[in-house]
This record gives C-alpha cells, structure tokens and sequence, in this order.
C-alpha cells in the first residue's frame, strides 16, 4: 500500500506541474481537454471504487485550466480519503463496475490503482509532447525528479 500512495503523491506532484505548465504557454484547446480527461477518468475511478455508478460520469469533456485546478484538488482530497478507507482492507478484491459503454467489468482494487497512476503518466507524456511541438519547454514529471 506504501507504494501505491506514493504513486498517488508523485500523480498529484505532477498534475499539478502540467496545470502550471499549461498556465504558463500558449496552448491549444486540445492539450487542456486532455488534461482534462486524466483528472475526469480520476474521478470515475473513484466513483467505481467506492461501489457506486459511474456510467453516466463524463471521461471526455471539454473544461478550462480553471475546472483542471478545482478537479486536481477535488481528486487529490477524494483519494486521500479512499485511501484512509481502504487501507484496511484486502486491495485484490473485485471491484465490479460498467464502463461508460455498458460493459460490465471485474477489477481488483490494487489494478484499478496502478492504472490510475499510470493512465494520467501516459497522457502527461502526450501533453508534454505537444508542448515541445509548439515550441515550448516540457514539464518533467518523471517519478525520480518528484523522489529527489
């Protein structure tokens, strides 16, 4: 469980690099959508986690930087308290869930995270990349630079 929390502290490290990144450039309606869709699938994943419904949830939805800040402290408070919950218990239970297409799923807890984690560093490296095509320094949001 150590080691997921500190994936989760390195996720919020660098959401919130990429939004002072991304405040800081000019940027293109996409990059921000993108960063969207990370902070609103966290959010989902939360919802599913918890046992609840979140097949009406959005995952793609176009927002500004100022609905990214809010979502990134909304996120960050709703996984600190998911994890005080289920730090208890068993994180290879089944989460059962239904994806925003209908189809019903069955994931442990312990994959539903490192997925999270790894989802939202997959899309950063995107958004980075964009960045660096219009001429802009990136963001390092590596895992070590965050552990230093």
């Amino acid at each position: 469980m150590k080691t997921i929390q500190k994936m989760y502290e390195h996720l919020n490290w660098a959401n919130q690099r990429i939004l002072e990144t991304l405040q800081n450039v000019e940027v293109e309606d996409q990059q921000v959508r993108l960063f969207s869709h990370i902070l609103y699938s966290e959010q989902v994943w939360i919802t599913r986690i918890k046992g609840k419904d979140s097949s009406q949830m959005p995952i793609w939805s176009d927002g500004d930087l100022e609905v990214c800040a809010k979502l990134i402290k909304q996120n960050e408070e709703n996984f600190k308290t998911l994890f005080a919950e289920i730090a208890k218990t068993d994180l290879d239970n089944l989460i059962s869930y239904t994806n925003s297409k209908g189809k019903e799923f069955k994931t442990s807890t312990r994959d539903i995270l490192i997925h999270v984690a790894l989802h939202g560093q997959y899309h950063r490296g995107q958004i980075n990349s964009r960045i660096r095509a219009d001429g802009f320094e990136p963001v390092n949001t590596d895992y070590i630079t965050f552990v230093r």
